[in-house]
């Protein structure tokens, strides 16, 4: 397999943010979509156990699965879907869809088979118009007496070691939502504002092994780091705009910053390790990096909503 070598990328970065270059290179034409086939705003990628990328986007056949090599295995989703907002793994393996358009997370199997909905089709809820929210057990924010949570524009959805569901309800509600593995609502916490344990349009989300909850806060340019019940625990700051959070298997942070068109890997405690990308629309440019996400080996993949596409760079 041959590469793209980006000497250009790394130079621009250290000049525009005086982070350390990370020595990325892109895999050309990968993937190889069939014929006929395009990306359309290519909004999240995630990757399995095995090394399966799974592609979502905003056009036909929103969901798209490639071998790590790039080739086409298949594609579904269509008919699912108004505006696909991010595609996540379940810790079972199952594929999680986030539609901000429909307001809904879906949890689908192998085959393609809706599993679980959580959220209600086309229909919001406004944090800010209903009651405040008291114990677990009593009328909840977003909640109607038929018992569905609603979202409000939801952008991304984690998953803790024992199953739990944290669901980043960002562009209307900027909470953060928690259920248990069976879609029981738990509990939330957030409100719109700039104050710690406040968001401005909580992006993307991640959760690590230890239960930490990692919160892309893209409008105040800032991750925000929190307990599993919503303990405020840090925040970092500095490190332009985060869009999508990936977790590494060798305990890195990997953070797009869409505004700058870059990709940030930063350690377990907020410090810059360092960065790559520039804006372009060649291979190896980026424009609007959305979602990340990283492999077993290292290599870090890519979705672009303005360039259409998603993308594969390998360490060199």
């Amino acid at each position: 397999m041959r590469y793209i070598l980006l000497p250009a990328l790394a130079a621009a970065c250290l000049a525009q943010s005086n982070f350390p270059a990370l020595r990325y290179q892109v895999v050309p034409d990968w993937p190889a979509l069939p014929p006929h086939r395009n990306f359309m705003e290519t909004a999240g990628v995630a990757v399995g156990a095995g090394g399966q990328v799974f592609v979502i986007h905003r056009g036909s056949t929103p969901i798209m699965e490639f071998t790590p090599g790039g080739a086409f295995v298949r594609g579904w989703g269509d008919g699912l879907f108004d505006r696909p907002h991010s595609i996540r793994i379940g810790p079972d393996e199952s594929i999680w869809a986030v539609d901000d358009g429909s307001h809904t997370v879906l949890k689908l199997d192998r085959g393609g088979r809706v599993r679980m909905v959580l959220g209600r089709y086309r229909q919001t809820s406004d944090a800010k118009s209903t009651m405040p929210e008291p114990t677990v057990d009593a009328s909840l924010r977003g909640m109607r007496d038929e018992g569905v949570v609603r979202f409000n524009r939801p952008t991304d959805v984690a998953f803790g070691a024992n199953g739990d569901i944290f669901v980043a309800d960002g562009y209307g509600n900027s909470r953060v939502m928690k259920f248990d593995k069976n879609g029981k609502f738990i509990k939330s916490w957030g409100t719109r504002g700039s104050a710690p344990g406040d968001f401005h349009t909580p992006h993307s989300i991640a959760v690590d092994k230890q239960g930490r909850v990692y919160v892309a806060d893209r409008e105040n340019y800032r991750i925000q780091v929190f307990d599993s019940e919503g303990k405020h625990l840090a925040v970092w700051s500095g490190i332009g705009s985060p869009w999508g959070l990936a977790l590494s298997n060798d305990g890195h942070v990997f953070m797009s910053d869409g505004y700058n068109n870059r990709v940030l890997k930063l350690t377990m405690d907020g410090k810059v390790a360092g960065a790559f990308g520039s804006f372009g629309k060649t291979a190896g440019s980026l424009h609007y990096c959305h979602q990340i996400a990283v492999d077993a080996s290292g290599a870090v993949y890519t979705a672009e909503i303005l360039n259409w596409r998603a993308q594969k760079f390998v360490p060199r």
